[in-house]
């Protein structure tokens, strides 16, 4: 009963507000008794120059953090299960998963503390060695490089989770029939570890390619500045700009809306295409 009813209120309900993005919003007005004006605000955000940079930039720094983020945990979860002592094996997984629980703002802080150009950790460290600073903040290149791996560093060690129960649950006879038939432990993490959780990897790679065109607003936001907006910029952000600082709540519930119907299509592209291609799906 309350599942059903934290989806009502907080899924379902909200969706009233949907129809702003085919209204001229007026705060005064309320919902109901604003004009509409059917498509115009989407064809306006078509027509914005701003909206496809953020909307490139979103699709590039996911595609980017599949490619990187993604074999992360699975690795991390293989290393871990093959650990046989207890103590390290559980020191080892409460470090990887402390920086899940650390505000984006502190992470923020942590990275400026040691990549920033003029007070970096690292930088004072070079400039101190007689080398040059590198601007791992101030050029988007190096900035692309340093948000793909704090957001591995972030979100890493939490995504071992899964991997980890799937792991479990693994009968261990096969392991142990392996080992008598002289397989070596990459032969055993090759042929039985990865086979054996290839539900949960399919499963997790099709809700990452449906989130393609959804991203978070915290990690580019606090780690961007005006010197990299031509990448930091997203959608995430592009809605708080325009939505928020500028006013333009139709055209900014337009982009949103945007986001959740691409989102929609890409997951149900994704599902398909596994269903076709391994038999696995989620749908």
């Amino acid at each position: 009963m309350l599942p059903m009813l934290y989806f009502i209120i907080f899924k379902y309900g909200p969706m009233y507000g949907v129809q702003v993005a085919f209204k001229d919003f007026n705060f005064f007005q309320g919902i109901s008794d604003s004009p509409w004006v059917g498509l115009e605000f989407f064809r306006e955000a078509f027509s914005n120059n701003d909206f496809f940079k953020a909307l490139r930039n979103t699709l590039m720094l996911n595609f980017l953090d599949l490619i990187v983020s993604f074999p992360a945990p699975l690795i991390l979860a293989i290393m871990l299960y093959e650990l046989k002592v207890k103590w390290f094996k559980k020191l080892s997984q409460t470090i990887l998963y402390i920086p899940h629980f650390i505000s984006w703002v502190i992470i923020g802080g942590i990275v400026l503390q040691v990549f920033g150009t003029q007070s970096g950790f690292i930088n004072n460290l070079l400039t101190s060695l007689g080398l040059d600073a590198i601007p791992f903040l101030a050029d988007k290149n190096y900035w692309l490089i340093t948000y793909l791996l704090v957001g591995v560093w972030q979100s890493a060690g939490w995504g071992t989770i899964l991997y980890l129960a799937a792991l479990t649950g693994i009968n261990k006879e096969l392991f142990e029939a392996a080992e008598v038939d002289g397989a070596g432990r990459f032969k055993k993490i090759w042929h039985i570890s990865i086979p054996g959780i290839k539900t949960t990897i399919v499963t997790l790679l099709i809700i990452n390619l449906g989130n393609m065109i959804s991203i978070g607003f915290d990690r580019p936001y606090i780690i961007g500045n005006v010197a990299v907006r031509d990448y930091a910029e997203v959608l995430s952000t592009f809605v708080y700009r325009v939505g928020l600082q500028s006013g333009q709540i139709s055209l900014a519930t337009a982009v949103g809306l945007f986001q959740a119907l691409v989102g929609l299509i890409f997951l149900l592209v994704a599902n398909y295409t596994s269903k076709k291609l391994t038999d696995e799906s989620i749908l």
